[in-house]
């Protein structure tokens, strides 16, 4: 992670608003899920060989986490923060994709999910703390580990849907978190204030080092929507595709900020 992403602050997220976020995206995907045949399950994905039987299991294990996370001894202080996350977990994804192949293997895509959000909500509770967790790649704040969750469901909800063909909602304020952590994560790894990129209605960040913009219209605007923007920040489309679909307006010299992305793999 580059020394400046490793200063940036990250925003504050509502915490009981994010626990409420994580469940009711979770049960988005379960009602979708329930649907599917088992040639549905045999699907490919846009994820390397996993077929959606192996792309729900994943979303059961990195929601799972979260009780097994809150089983174990704390540790003493957090190791990674939120503006790292992303980077930080990318050296994990052999030993990920080995677990989550064998879980697939091994249960029904159902029961893992109704399994999966019966333990979240029991380990959970309404009232949260602030503790530490014993997660990967690092000790996180409880409050941090689930923008993550949240941001694993949306993102593997674009991906579930993309195999499927059937249409899932998005919680609002799940896909808020996302498109927020995502923009953040791009303006900590490209600093400065050159290009404001819009993702209305939720989110606006300046990056880029060159002039800052002080007043009025900036002179290099970059502006999608939330889902285009996420697909962007992960890697599930190109800054030229996008382009070429009419999906983003980029403006300006410097409105190219292709070379940043995606801000997670």
């Amino acid at each position: 992670m580059p020394p400046a992403a490793r200063k940036s602050r990250a925003r504050q997220y509502d915490p009981k608003k994010t626990r409420a976020a994580v469940m009711a995206q979770l049960d988005h995907v379960r009602d979708a899920v329930r649907g599917l045949t088992p040639e549905q399950l045999a699907l490919p994905t846009r994820l390397g060989d996993w077929t959606v039987r192996v792309l729900v299991a994943h979303l059961a294990m990195t929601l799972g986490a979260v009780a097994r996370s809150l089983a174990q001894p704390a540790p003493p202080q957090p190791e990674a923060t939120l503006l790292e996350w992303p980077s930080a977990s990318a050296p994990l994804a052999s030993a990920i994709d080995e677990r989550t192949r064998a879980l697939a293997a091994a249960h029904e895509p159902v029961d893992l999910l109704e399994r999966t959000a019966t333990e979240y909500a029991e380990a959970v509770g309404p009232e949260l703390d602030d503790r530490v967790l014993a997660a990967l790649p690092g000790a996180m704040r409880l409050t941090d580990f689930l923008v993550t969750r949240c941001l694993e469901l949306v993102v593997h909800t674009d991906d579930l849907a993309a195999a499927t063909g059937r249409e899932i909602p998005y919680d609002r304020q799940a896909l808020a978190i996302t498109t927020r952590l995502l923009a953040d994560v791009l303006a900590a790894r490209a600093p400065g204030g050159s290009v404001e990129v819009r993702v209305p209605p939720f989110a606006v960040v300046q990056c880029v080092a060159g002039p800052k913009h002080t007043r009025g219209t900036p002179p290099n605007v970059v502006e999608t929507d939330p889902l285009t923007w996420i697909r962007l920040a992960t890697g599930r489309t190109t800054w030229t595709e996008a382009l070429g679909g009419a999906h983003v307006s980029a403006s300006g010299e410097r409105a190219d900020i292709g070379g940043y992305l995606p801000v997670m793999s």
